[in-house]
């Protein structure tokens, strides 16, 4: 019989693809949603954060449960009523998966967690982050960290759980990469900022393809940095995207403080920078990239 994964944040970018390669693999997938709405394939199981519900079955029949849910950082200006809303849709929903898992009946092999590279800080310039590095102290490190901690609950249950701190994912879907490819494709494409703030990207595939190999393989625990091996800076993602669609770059640089104009704090999502490297994946794991270079990768997303 098809062993079940069950994903929460499920209809998202990330959650809609993952879906795609598990079920290609064999996998039952049944998913936890707020509504009752139906998805051809897949079971729908309603939970209610805010008032701590979750249908047991979701729980009793899964063999695995990969975490995606949470607000969307870049989604809506942060007021302080946003940025609740960032951190309880994380950590709150955390908090009722292991409150279920400890009261249910269950058969959970490995619970896998999203986290990010967040963690640490909106703007660490060009220093190399490995998963030893120390965290930031901004708001959406604060957030990461909270984050962390609550999937350690689960972890406290004797269920072998995997963090994977996701960097920058490259969408043809959603995220960054329509946002950076539209002005492109309008030849209005410009680096943001300085240009050279690093982006520690990853290529959608290859991050679905980490969460199925952190399910199936027990020696992955604690914390991956979710990542391509080469992180770039914003001016050669943008020159990238241009080459990939043969358009020209001739505008000069959008400034920060425009950004800052039009973002408020949300601005660091946009002009600050990680180089952040993928030292467990590379060290300690088999895993292997289908998407290591960034113009293969825009290539497959873009044209």
């Amino acid at each position: 019989m098809a062993e079940t994964v069950l994903i929460t944040g499920g209809t998202g970018t990330i959650g809609r693809r993952l879906t795609q390669l598990l079920r290609q693999q064999g996998y039952q997938i049944s998913l936890l949603s707020r509504d009752h709405k139906s998805i051809e394939g897949v079971t729908v199981y309603q939970w209610n954060i805010a008032k701590g519900h979750i249908d047991p079955k979701a729980i009793q029949t899964a063999d695995y449960i990969i975490h995606l849910a949470g607000a969307g950082v870049a989604d809506e200006r942060w007021t302080d009523a946003r940025k609740d809303e960032i951190l309880n849709s994380r950590t709150q929903s955390t908090e009722l998966l292991a409150q279920a898992l400890a009261k249910n009946t269950h058969k959970v092999k490995a619970f896998i967690g999203a986290s990010a590279i967040g963690f640490y800080g909106g703007d660490t310039a060009d220093r190399p982050l490995t998963e030893t590095s120390q965290g930031g102290s901004d708001f959406l490190a604060q957030v990461v960290r909270a984050w962390e901690r609550s999937e350690d609950s689960v972890a406290a249950l004797g269920i072998r759980t995997v963090k994977l701190r996701i960097g920058v994912v490259l969408s043809a879907e959603g995220g960054a990469l329509p946002k950076l490819a539209q002005p492109v494709r309008l030849g209005a494409g410009a680096p943001i900022g300085s240009g050279q703030q690093y982006i520690s990207w990853i290529h959608l595939d290859d991050l679905c393809r980490m969460f199925i190999q952190a399910l199936t393989d027990e020696s992955w625990q604690g914390v991956y940095n979710a990542v391509a091996p080469t992180p770039v800076t914003n001016e050669t993602l943008t020159r990238a995207i241009a080459s990939v669609l043969h358009r020209p770059m001739i505008l000069p640089n959008i400034p920060g403080f425009a950004i800052k104009l039009m973002f408020g704090e949300m601005a660091v999502t946009v002009i600050g920078g990680n180089y952040v490297l993928n030292k467990r994946i590379a060290d300690e794991t088999t895993f292997r990239y289908q998407y290591a270079d960034l113009t293969n990768a825009l290539s497959n997303l873009l044209t």
